[in-house]
């Protein structure tokens, strides 16, 4: 799916990923949905403490305020109905997050909201409806439990992998069949062609056209390509890039070295990639969104 231009960008949240909320989900998964409904109930002017996407959310709608216009909208999408949401809308206002918009779906998927809101990014602690949103053709992430969050200042830095992320599968998909050598000599033999786009591949360019209205010297937005490709391997990427049209600040060719260093040197705000390995090694340093796409991930549900 190509979404239209849109005048702002839009990121749909999770509200377990917006907020903490483990307690009361524990609550849920051993007592059901009663004693859940009665938890928050007793709990609504209790404010959530923050979840592990909050602080890129709170960084997300500051950048309204340096735009000097509204160009971010954060949505909320949530299983709660709202009568049981009244407490994440309380929270919300408690911490000063302009967040006007929700979807309170009393136990069923949020997913199928996700494109009617003309959404760019869906950020979520289910799997499911993460699976569901890219199957949709939203870029969609599964925010893991991270040790980090930056709120060192009021710069914006998304990380992304390449292969599954921002690009198509189709090289991995070489790689996974064949190895790395044939992975090396497809690549260089199909140096000249763009990759097709991944899932991230709108959300990339909505994030470069904010970037553009800051200008090239005072963008408050940082893009990195973190990928595990080497020389020769980079070319096709930066001519895919080059045809797209999209500038990335920074590009790291790592050659299958681990990331998370290189993440935690960048100082990322969030980073997403498609391998679950390698999120379990980013999470350590950097909040991580694992991507769930692609054939690395075909084969790890079917193993």
């Amino acid at each position: 799916m190509t979404k239209p231009q849109a005048e702002k960008l839009v990121v749909a949240i999770s509200s377990r990923a917006l907020f903490n909320l483990d307690d009361s989900h524990e609550i849920y998964q051993k007592q059901g949905i009663e004693a859940y409904r009665q938890y928050q109930i007793d709990r609504e002017d209790d404010v959530l403490e923050p979840g592990d996407a909050f602080s890129l959310v709170k960084k997300l709608l500051n950048l309204n305020t340096l735009i000097g216009k509204p160009r971010v909208e954060i949505i909320l999408l949530s299983r709660n109905s709202a009568d049981t949401g009244l407490r994440i809308f309380n929270s919300i206002e408690q911490h000063e997050l302009n967040i006007q918009k929700a979807a309170f779906c009393g136990g069923s998927s949020p997913y199928r909201y996700i494109s009617a809101f003309n959404s760019h990014l869906f950020l979520s602690t289910d799997g499911q409806d993460v699976r569901k949103a890219l199957e949709n053709g939203i870029a969609a992430a599964t925010i893991l439990n991270s040790k980090q969050a930056n709120m060192d200042d009021y710069k914006l830095r998304f990380a992304f992998d390449g292969d599954a992320v921002l690009f198509s599968d189709e090289a991995e998909r070489v790689y996974k069949s064949q190895g790395l050598e044939e992975f090396a000599r497809s690549e260089r033999a199909a140096a000249k062609d763009p990759l097709s786009g991944g899932p991230f591949k709108e959300f990339l360019a909505a994030l470069h056209m904010l970037q553009e209205e800051f200008g090239p010297d005072n963008s408050p937005i940082r893009t990195c390509l973190v990928t595990a490709r080497a020389a020769p391997a980079h070319e096709r990427v930066v001519r895919t890039l080059r045809k797209w049209n999209i500038n990335i600040d920074e590009s790291l060719f790592l050659g299958g070295q681990d990331k998370g260093a290189f993440l935690q040197a960048y100082d990322a705000d969030v980073f997403f990639d498609d391998q679950q390995g390698h999120c379990e090694s980013a999470r350590e340093h950097v909040a991580t969104g694992h991507v769930p796409h692609g054939i690395a991930n075909l084969m790890e549900e079917k193993s």
